[in-house]
């Protein structure tokens, strides 16, 4: 079951909910039913209008992204608020920061459109988290305004806080590896970051909030998570592509059967085939191919038949950590052909990558260690 379906797209961009985004409508429509049926709509209406600024803020990372070269596949909404999944990861301090902001910048401009049509005397009131819909509020026109230009504001100064890896946090990473090493600036992020959590967290506790605590506990996460990814990438740098494929790989032809490939499987450790003919790559033949063709066709059938034709093409000069975000990028499977000039030389797949990371962060280790 897709868990998170495509609702829209804006032009390459994939806008994508979570089903799990249903059970939030559900509670708002539940919390307001005291107003009846116009209530429970407007609760539900409201929850729409504010992850349409969610929409909008993570539209903001995107566009800025692409003013930059790097592409985003898709927006997913979830209960807890949106993701932008870049195809890369900036590599300069600036992009960065630029689309770091980009998305509170969309939520500072909402909020200056909201801000005439909120009636004067209701200004300072509004200026408040209280004026976030509640269900002791009479829907109205007024309240709605209100409640989306507080909640605007609140996603800038959520979003701003230096608590990696929110924006702010990203902001105080790019400043930071302006003057310093992009591995360290992350260290430093990090830390920061996760002492803010622990900061949000006991917040939350003391105030009975259980909603802080958990963003906290994300926030701690998603920062690890983060140093963790930075740490491979400057790693996987270090290391290219024509240095780390498989040059004893077991190749097919394609007049060979997927009997063969099954014996291959049951006999090595190999999960993904070449198909060649003299020279020239034709396709690629992976083990879930051979198992999906096993189970819909009982014969013994070629492997042309059920071979990839259209596979990843990388370049021996890459660095590991290159080809790693051109197969993610690509999202065409996890496997890449590997080429000097117009020869085929092997093939590399993200379990070769992360065996290959594995191998560095060892030898790396062992370097570290004191001599006995």
């Amino acid at each position: 079951m897709n868990w998170s379906p495509t609702i829209f797209r804006i032009k390459d961009i994939a806008i994508k909910m979570h089903v799990s985004f249903l059970l939030l409508l559900g509670y708002e429509a539940w919390i307001w039913r005291s107003h009846g049926y116009e209530g429970m709509l407007f609760g539900m209406g409201m929850t729409l209008l504010l992850f349409s600024c969610v929409i909008l803020h993570e539209l903001g990372h995107a566009l800025a992204a692409g003013t930059v070269g790097i592409p985003v596949r898709e927006i997913l909404l979830l209960p807890i608020g949106g993701v932008a999944y870049l195809s890369r990861r900036p590599r300069k301090p600036i992009h960065e920061l630029w689309i770091a902001v980009a998305g509170p910048l969309v939520n500072v401009a909402i909020a200056f459109v909201l801000l005439p049509f909120i009636p004067t005397a209701d200004i300072s009131a509004t200026m408040s988290i209280a004026a976030l819909p509640s269900p002791d509020s009479l829907p109205s026109w007024s309240v709605a305004v209100s409640s989306l230009f507080v909640a605007n504001v609140m996603l800038v100064l959520f979003n701003m806080l230096p608590a990696f890896p929110l924006d702010g946090g990203r902001v105080l990473r790019a400043l930071i590896a302006m003057v310093t090493s992009e591995r360290q600036a992350t260290t430093i992020a990090t830390m920061i970051g996760q002492g803010a959590a622990v900061v949000i967290g006991i917040i939350g506790i003391l105030n009975g909030n259980i909603m802080l605590p958990l963003t906290a506990a994300l926030i701690f996460l998603s920062a690890g998570n983060e140093q963790s990814e930075t740490q491979a990438r400057t790693m996987l740098e270090t290391r290219l592509v024509g240095d780390a494929y498989n040059r004893n790989a077991i190749t097919l032809s394609p007049a060979d059967r997927t009997s063969r490939v099954v014996d291959y499987i049951l006999t090595s450790y190999q999960p993904d085939f070449a198909v060649v003919q003299g020279n020239q790559l034709l396709g690629i033949v992976t083990r879930e191919d051979v198992l999906h063709a096993l189970v819909t066709d009982p014969r013994d059938v070629y492997v042309a038949g059920i071979m990839q034709r259209d596979f990843i093409k990388v370049a021996h000069t890459l660095t590991l950590d290159d080809v790693r975000t051109t197969i993610g990028a690509a999202n065409n499977g996890e496997v890449a052909a590997v080429y000097r000039g117009e020869e085929f030389l092997g093939l590399v797949s993200l379990t070769d990558i992360a065996e290959a990371l594995a191998v560095i962060d060892y030898v790396a280790r062992q370097k570290t260690l004191p001599s006995v």
